[in-house]
């Protein structure tokens, strides 16, 4: 298992929130619906995204753009429109001024817009999961990540844009399963660019010697890793490993372990009724009490506070 793929495989998607989205300019959204996750699929038309606070970003057909919230945002035919729609948390559709717009704005299964011929088609896809394991994969994203066209495509965005609208048994889990592969594929695409800022631990996965050494850490977060055990598993000395291991990923072996166990542990407590004792074993801790202690050092409340603690 790599970095990647571990981050992704705690908090998958569970009934995102699913839409083909047509418009007829001038049309402006304002999200801040606070989702920890947003994908989103240009098929037709050009539009217009602008964070809050930062410079708008056009974007057309072929892109592919992940929104890291919880921060708002707005996306607009033009940078000059004025928001028509706020999307709220629970997706609550309304006008500026508070009136709803739910039923206006349903356009069928999955559909949404104010015209359902529209010349503006989007597929968007919001997660509704928070753990500390997403966390620590959206910390190496921007607000804003755009996957050009005319550098990546995937098949899949033509296969969701096909099962969106169905209204089938099973449908909300095949449309969840197809938007993890998508963000997936975007994620690699964004990261492995030529002037990507991917974070260490990506960077390093094609390492000959800290790479092996990642993947053998997330495969067993539960093993009694030290840096010894590390360095003879993938052929170096300890100086050696230790070296290279903090120069590529920014933080020495053990401090990333403590740090994706204890995340680990986080995303557990909120995904999962374990116990408090199961989580420290599946971890790497020896007991609940080894866990809490760590636990509270980095999240500066006790596993049980965390656990009955917002979701936000």
């Amino acid at each position: 298992m790599d970095a990647l793929t571990d981050l992704l495989d705690g908090p998958r998607a569970r009934g995102a929130f699913m839409l083909r989205s047509t418009f007829t300019p001038p049309w402006a959204i304002r999200i801040q619906d606070e989702a920890p996750l947003t994908l989103l699929s240009m098929v037709r038309d050009d539009a217009w995204l602008m964070p809050d606070g930062g410079e708008p970003e056009r974007v057309s057909p072929g892109d592919l753009v992940i929104f890291r919230g919880p921060d708002p945002y707005t996306v607009a035919d033009d940078p000059a429109t004025a928001p028509q729609i706020v999307i709220h948390p629970g997706q609550r559709c309304t006008t500026p001024d508070g009136t709803s717009l739910s039923e206006a704005m349903d356009l069928g299964v999955r559909a949404w817009g104010d015209d359902p011929d529209g010349t503006t088609v989007m597929l968007i896809g919001a997660y509704q999961m928070r753990g500390a394991v997403t966390r620590r994969l959206l910390s190496a994203l921007p607000p804003i990540a755009i996957v050009r066209g005319d550098t990546f495509r995937s098949p899949l965005v033509d296969v969701l844009g096909e099962e969106i609208g169905r209204d089938e048994p099973g449908q909300d889990v095949v449309l969840d399963r197809l938007l993890d592969l998508l963000l997936i594929a975007t994620l690699r695409a964004w990261f492995s660019r030529p002037d990507a800022r991917a974070p260490g631990w990506y960077r390093a996965h094609g390492d000959a010697v800290v790479g092996p050494a990642l993947r053998l850490l997330h495969d067993d977060l539960a093993h009694p890793w030290t840096v010894a055990d590390l360095a003879s598993a993938v052929g170096v000395s300890r100086a050696a490993l230790a070296q290279r291991f903090t120069k590529l990923i920014g933080e020495p072996p053990m401090a990333y372990l403590t740090g994706i166990r204890l995340a680990q542990a986080a995303d557990l407590l909120r995904e999962s009724d374990a116990t408090l004792e199961t989580v420290a074993r599946r971890v790497g801790y020896g007991n609940g009490f080894a866990l809490s202690t760590a636990f509270k050092r980095e999240h500066g409340v006790s596993p049980q506070e965390y656990r009955a603690g917002p979701t936000g």
